[in-house]
């Protein structure tokens, strides 16, 4: 089978196109020898299939940046049949920087000029044909948004395959073409495959060509002691780029013809919004006013009070048609209807199996085991699953319309201060969605500590995992106390991870992992409306990830711990009256005392160390924290039998009530599971992101360390007030301490040996 691969700038429709190509055979694997996210998919619509491999989004080959090495690496060794360059009609010049990078490789290289209706919507031209005759290259407008062009495209790529083609440079004739051609018959007499894209990078003094030919290196070293440019000196990278950017300029501008009619005219759309979302005074409360309106359409129980205007007997919604759609005098969020329609499904599941085994005569075990053991977890995490879907899509529609892109340039000004580009907030972002890509998207950051403080924060961005432990603690107070709305604690706690993130990732950036701050350099797209195809791809991909795990890791996490919890150390079972005998109880009751600050260990009822064992089941997979509270729930509750089948927000309501636990003790909790250890798979991928094994071992102890700090904060404030002021100087002394470490002017090393010295006299 043919391989294409995608090459192109960030934000220049690359996704887009892959999603339009490769439609549900789409997949995600690994890069050869890297543990990071590989995406591939299968383009049906030819005489034969051809695979499509999706490249990092990068704006040159040359190695600054992981994504850019994987890209290149990709090219030169596994040898693509024919690279697609996805090309930003709306940019022209500078999306072609890169490709006159991969002209230089002996491979078939098609342009694909993306976003064309945007250009012919703002009356400018660009003339295919005579850029095509220009660059010496096939050339095919498409929008990959509205799905025009792509079998042209492809028709012409297919093509394009079966020809062989040797790398071209635009650079011939320039002040270095005479060192490129040393540097390539060297490379030639050598053996090296494309030698020419090779000579050139050597000319640069890139990194990998000077470890990988040292000897030809040599070459360019003693070039530079008899050259000198009058600009740029001997600085061969910038003569390159500057000729790059010259040679672009002059031979492929004139392929696009501006509307001066449209250039004289007032800002567009874009500059309009822009000047408000992006204002350097209002631009964050704008967001957070955003995020708030997002957590208040999906979790609200009250979006739309509406009191004496219902009907009687509407206004709990009870008994009625509606159930589910109204909730205390008012009509309910999107995402509360969706959430009550499956549980009231997944509840009605559970008591008609329950019922059906109770009347076949069933052993009580085995009722248990099924109702509760299976399918009391399971459902408990399913029922959470529209408002996880919602709530994606709320994020991935702000992404794809070009706002979140913005958030990252507004708070770039914040974090340079403090020695961290705005870049960093892009992979952070995504970690709402999923930790493990925020992680790989890492790779676009150049500084190596800049990399592992964002790595470490990622996780207090709260995942689609995390987010049935917000909903339903939230909601579980609610329903307990009646204090506040659900959607106000869950988005009080997103804003708290935020917070904890960027304190953490500034306080690291201004101490141990100190580095010189990358320009932030991104392209602001303009706003796009979404592509209703690329979102509904985007929710099926998350659904049949959430479905999977929860079909497998849960439902199997869920067994277990129906099973060490209705078993004694002596493998007696165990009736659900007699379970604080049970092994789980047991290994819970042990670690308990460790909890104790943090609000959910020693001071609750024999049944508080249900609390204990759910966060540690959520080390596995965070949704295994409500799936163990369904699990447990009907157990430890008076009054229901083994057929009876507690689900989400209840089941965590009865959890309350039985324990004992306060309300700070549960905000605690939320805190604590959405700052500590994340999931198996996030952590394993912060282990192939880490530079070495010292920097993954220490962020364990981070993650711990936070989690713990944070968590035991809110509980002792929120139970006694005035220990914020003991926190305060905590704090205060803690953060000098650690400043005053790292610019020497304390030595605790010698400190350390002074203290052992005197023991031992």
């Amino acid at each position: 089978m043919k391989k294409f691969a995608l090459a192109g700038n960030p934000n220049s429709g690359k996704t887009t196109l892959f999603n339009s190509l490769t439609g549900s055979t789409a997949h995600v694997g690994n890069w050869p020898g890297v543990t990071v996210d590989k995406r591939e998919g299968v383009y049906k619509k030819l005489s034969e299939p051809i695979a499509i491999v999706d490249l990092p989004g990068i704006y040159s080959l040359s190695p600054y940046t992981p994504e850019e090495v994987i890209s290149r690496n990709y090219i030169l060794d596994e040898k693509p049949d024919c690279v697609i360059n996805i090309v930003d009609a709306t940019n022209l010049e500078r999306n072609l920087y890169l490709t006159t990078q991969l002209m230089e490789i002996d491979v078939p290289v098609i342009i694909a000029l993306n976003m064309i209706d945007e250009v012919e919507k703002a009356g400018d031209k660009i003339d295919a044909a005579k850029l095509e005759s220009n660059i010496g290259l096939p050339v095919v407008k498409i929008s990959a948004l509205k799905n025009k062009g792509i079998e042209e495209l492809m028709r012409r790529a297919f093509e394009c395959s079966s020809k062989p083609r040797k790398g071209e440079t635009v650079l011939e004739g320039g002040s270095l073409t005479h060192l490129i051609g040393d540097c390539k018959i060297a490379l030639e007499g050598a053996g090296v495959d494309n030698a020419l894209f090779h000579a050139i990078k050597l000319a640069e003094m890139d990194e990998l060509e000077v470890k990988a030919h040292p000897q030809a290196a040599k070459t360019v070293e003693e070039f530079k002691k008899t050259f000198k440019d009058e600009t740029f000196g001997s600085d061969f990278e910038a003569i390159v780029a500057d000729s790059r950017y010259k040679y672009i300029s002059k031979n492929y501008s004139s392929a696009l013809t501006r509307n001066k009619k449209s250039a004289r005219e007032k800002l567009t759309r874009s500059d309009k919004a822009d000047k408000v979302l992006t204002h350097k005074i209002w631009g964050i409360p704008i967001f957070l006013v955003i995020l708030f309106a997002v957590f208040h359409l999906t979790f609200s129980e009250n979006f739309l009070y509406l009191g004496a205007a219902l009907p009687e007997g509407w206004v709990s919604g009870e008994g009625t048609a509606f159930e589910g759609v109204f909730g205390d005098g008012g009509i309910n969020s999107i995402g509360v209807i969706l959430f009550n329609l499956l549980d009231l499904a997944t509840s009605s599941i559970s008591s008609a199996i329950g019922d059906a085994m109770a009347a076949g005569g069933v052993a009580e075990w085995a009722t248990g085991l099924v109702v509760d053991g299976m399918f009391g977890g399971l459902f408990a995490v399913l029922s959470f699953l529209p408002q996880i879907l919602l709530l994606f899509l709320f994020f991935s529609i702000l992404e794809d319309s070009g706002y979140m892109a913005r958030v990252a340039f507004i708070l770039d000004r914040i974090f340079r201060r403090f020695g961290l580009s705005g870049r960093a907030f892009m992979p952070m972002i995504m970690g709402f969605g999923c930790s493990v890509p925020a992680m790989v998207n890492t790779r676009t950051l150049a500084d190596e500590n800049e990399r592992v403080a964002t790595i470490r924060v990622i996780p207090f961005f709260s995942c689609g995992a995390k987010l049935p432990i917000l909903t339903a603690i939230a909601g579980g107070v609610v329903q307990i106390t009646g204090l506040g709305n659900a959607d106000l604690i869950t988005y009080g706690m997103y804003v708290l991870g935020i917070a904890t993130a960027i304190c953490a990732v500034l306080i690291m950036r201004s101490t141990t992992m100190r580095g010189e701050v990358p320009p932030f350099i991104m392209e602001l797209p303009a706003y796009r409306m979404p592509q209703l195809k690329s979102l509904t791809m985007l929710l099926w991909d998350k659904l049949k990830h959430f479905v999977k795990k929860a079909f497998t890791i849960i439902l199997a996490s869920t067994i277990v711990i129906w099973f060490v919890s209705h078993f004694s150390f002596n493998w007696k079972f165990l009736t659900d009256a007699e379970m604080n005998e049970s092994i789980l109880a047991g290994i819970g009751m042990l670690v308990r005392p460790l909890f104790t600050p943090v609000g959910f260990g020693s001071q609750l009822n024999d049944w508080g160390w249900v609390f204990v064992v759910a966060a540690v089941t959520g080390l596995i997979a965070k949704e295994n924290v409500i799936a163990t509270f369904g699990t447990l729930a009907a157990c430890i509750t008076a009054g229901f039998t083994a057929d009876e089948a507690l689900e989400g927000i209840d089941s965590v309501a009865e959890m309350i009530a039985a324990t004992g636990i306060g309300v700070p003790a549960l905000i605690a909790f939320i805190a604590f599971n959405m700052l500590t250890i994340p999931c198996f798979a996030a952590v394993a991928t912060a282990k192939a992101e880490m530079p070495d094994k010292k920097r993954f071992n220490n962020t364990l102890i981070f993650w711990i360390i936070v989690s713990y700090l944070v968590a035991s904060m809110i509980y002792l404030i929120g139970e006694w007030w005035w220990t914020s002021f003991i926190w305060a100087a905590f704090w205060a002394a803690a953060i000098t301490l650690i400043v005053l470490n790292y610019r020497g002017k304390i030595d605790f090393k010698a400190i350390r040996s002074k203290i052992t010295v005197k023991r031992r006299a």
